[in-house]
């Protein structure tokens, strides 16, 4: 640094010199001036750079007087920091060294105790071998006096605890059946009469075709019209099947959509009365009923809402139940059903002291699914929940929704509720109706389910299915396992039938003693 300000010093001089040298020549001074004025300037440069030397210097041992200064800071903090860090680590050997004389300590417990051990084993493993040699004379004893060997004696003793253990099930079970349904029994009949009686309605049945009647067998033609575009403008109308066969007057209309179907039968009555049949009329007045029939769908769901004094349902909802007037199903009608199940869930939660809303709103909403099952994929139990939650419904309403027929899991009363008020709305005398075909078959398999069973001689189905009769041999089910019986071919029903409501299992057992007088 010395040296850089040294040269700066000396280009300065030499800078000087030669300005004073070319001023000297422009003013025309001697040289003999020049020379005396160029060494008064070089010695007062010189006299400048060595002051400037001497305070380069000095700032040069301030800095380097600083810099010593902090770097003995410095290390003195890296002294302590050492200083701290060399104690924790002996500290951590203190604690490392206790911990691995408490393990050698334990490593010598746990040897002592796998030497008691095995000392112990030999000793269990002695008395085995002593037990055995006993059991093994005992048996031989046993066989002798008894006249049979080990595996006959074992077969007669666990028949006999077999046929014990049985006994007392069955007495058990029907003890505790007893004691429950001596208080179940009598509540439940309470309630369930007490709904029963307070609400009734009729059951309006619909069917999968609707008959139009004509004036007459002339009305057949104009129906069907020029190379029959008229009856493909109402099919292509309403999606609708229109069959014109033999019957006198009449005209049926098929399909598996009731609205469609409704649809079809108003516009085609409005169609002949008017007497004008031509496509642009057809089209005409199929839009008009249309828009006539969802307007009785709103009003069907609000007058639903109202009867029960629900409120806050969500306007497509209101829409569905309105639908569900067209629908059938077991040829009951849905709609009825849904008011008559809503009704006896309000009356059962009163009973129960249960919110009765909550309980009519579940009632109504239960098969709300129904009204767009041919559209949707799935149960109509999961497809109404999903609606009831898309349409803001609580939690309870869409879990009782969901479970009503057990394709999920029962959460709240609601849920029990809407089974039971389901049951007995379509359970009830008139209710519903079902196909011959299907009604014989489930009483042959009522019949064949109970006399799969050991011990059973006969059975019969009576009183339209809902009671099975058995009767029992007398020397193969005593009078405990007839109980025992009939809790099986229960359990054996409800896994393998379907059905509505609940069939009643009677066992009858009987012995009759018969002498003649001659």
């Amino acid at each position: 640094m010395t040296m850089t300000i040294v040269s700066i010093a000396v280009a300065l001089v030499v800078g000087a010199l030669l300005g004073i040298g070319l001023n000297a020549l422009v003013r025309g001074k001697t040289l003999s001036d020049a020379r005396a004025e160029g060494a008064r300037i070089i010695d007062e440069a010189q006299k400048e750079a060595a002051n400037i030397e001497a305070e380069a210097q000095l700032k040069a041992k301030e800095i380097v007087f600083t810099a010593k200064t902090q770097s003995d800071a410095e290390a003195k903090e890296r002294l302590k920091e050492v200083s701290v860090i060399e104690k924790r680590i002996h500290q951590r050997e203190e604690l490392i060294d206790n911990k691995l004389s408490q393990l050698d300590k334990r490593e010598q417990e746990i040897r002592k105790a796998e030497q008691s051990l095995s000392d112990r084993m030999r000793h269990v493993e002695n008395l085995k071998a002593e037990v055995e040699s006993l059991r093994k004379q005992q048996i031989d004893k046993l066989e002798e006096i008894s006249g049979m060997d080990s595996n006959q004696a074992k077969k007669e003793l666990m028949a006999s605890l077999e046929s014990e253990a049985r006994h007392e099930a069955a007495k058990l079970l029907k003890q505790i059946q007893d004691e429950a349904e001596a208080e179940a029994d009598k509540r439940a009949k309470r309630i369930l009469s007490t709904a029963i009686q307070r609400y009734s309605t009729d059951v309006v049945s619909t069917r999968t075709v609707s008959v139009v009647n004509l004036p007459s067998e002339e009305m057949k033609g104009r129906i069907i019209g020029r190379e029959g575009r008229n009856i493909r403008s109402i099919e292509a109308a309403t999606g609708v099947d229109l069959i014109i066969d033999d019957t006198p007057d009449a005209v049926i209309l098929s399909s598996f959509d009731p609205i469609k179907r409704e649809i079809a039968r108003l516009s085609l009555e409005t169609l002949v009365v008017d007497g004008r049949i031509h496509p642009s009329r057809i089209e005409e007045v199929v839009e008009k009923v249309t828009k006539e029939i969802n307007e009785a769908i709103w009003e069907a769901g609000q007058q639903a809402t109202f009867e029960l004094g629900l409120h806050g349902l969500n306007p497509e909802l209101v829409k569905l139940v309105g639908k569900l007037k067209y629908r059938t199903s077991f040829s009951q009608n849905v709609y009825q059903h849904s008011l008559e199940v809503a009704h006896l869930c309000g009356i059962l939660a009163a009973e129960l002291g249960v919110n009765q809303k909550i309980a009519k709103r579940v009632g109504l909403l239960h098969d709300i699914g129904k009204a767009v099952d041919h559209e949707v994929e799935g149960s109509h139990a999961i497809i109404g929940a999903d609606m009831a939650k898309r349409y803001g419904e609580s939690n309870k309403v869409v879990e009782a929704i969901a479970s009503h027929h057990n394709e999920a899991p029962v959460n709240s009363v609601y849920g029990f509720l809407v089974q039971a008020a389901d049951s007995l709305s379509a359970a009830r005398p008139g209710a519903r109706r079902e196909m011959l075909e299907n009604y014989i078959k489930r009483l042959v398999e009522l019949e064949t389910i109970a006399t799969s069973f050991d011990g059973v001689s006969k059975a019969y189905a009576v009183q339209a299915g809902r009671e099975v009769r058995v009767m029992v041999d007398v020397d193969k089910v005593s009078d405990a396992g007839a109980d025992l019986l009939a809790q099986q071919i229960t359990k054996a029903i409800e896994e393998k039938l379907t059905y509505p409501g609940q069939i009643r299992v009677v066992v009858i057992r009987e012995s009759r003693a018969v002498r003649f007088a001659k």
